[in-house]
């Protein structure tokens, strides 16, 4: 049985996913995150990063603006933006092998400690929006993040978020050992069930 949903408690990521029996389990399961999103308006769109760089690859998430994203004008609401960015990382997580709800049963957390957004041209109902979203390199205990919203190619808006790991209520400097590969993929971008 799987549900779609999302958790709005800010400051951590999550999402509301029914989780196997074992929590490992449910870590080391793929997720095909086109499919269940695509009937959303959602879906997971992959940079190539077939060249084994070491540099941070791109994620995409296709979303399309729709009626409950907007304001009575049409325009994108500013929270909605922050919903979108959420998703982003929550499936680019899934697609680098780390399941957020697997993340959480073993104790692990990723609250987000700052948030940017540069608004540069709204965004309308119906348009077809792709985050494309970058983890960059672990900055002391925090990891970063960008993500872009383009519309066709055009920059709509940019946004920079740090998150920090926690296990338990106690702030990690680095990735346990369990996390630490699928954090290095999720990193450089590569796919484990590509």
């Amino acid at each position: 049985d799987f549900r779609l949903g999302m958790s709005w408690s800010m400051p951590t990521i999550s999402s509301t996913w029914p989780l196997p029996e074992s929590a490992i389990s449910r870590f080391l399961y793929t997720i095909n995150a086109s499919v269940s999103a695509k009937a959303y308006g959602a879906e997971m769109v992959f940079a190539d990063n077939s060249g084994g760089s070491v540099t941070p690859s791109t994620w995409r998430l296709r979303k399309r603006v729709l009626p409950q994203h907007t304001d009575h004008a049409k325009v994108m609401w500013h929270g909605a933006y922050v919903a979108w960015l959420e998703e982003a990382r929550v499936e680019a997580l899934a697609e680098s092998g780390l399941d957020y709800a697997a993340m959480t049963e073993l104790g692990v957390e990723m609250p987000v400690v700052s948030l940017r957004i540069d608004y540069r041209r709204a965004l309308m109902h119906g348009d077809l929006v792709i985050l494309e979203s970058r983890c960059l390199e672990r900055q002391g205990v925090r990891w970063p993040w960008s993500c872009r919203f383009l519309r066709t190619e055009e920059l709509m808006a940019e946004a920079f978020i740090e998150l920090v790991m926690m296990r338990r209520g106690r702030l990690l400097r680095c990735a346990p050992p369990e996390l630490a590969d699928a954090m290095n993929r999720l990193r450089c971008g590569e796919h484990p069930h590509a």
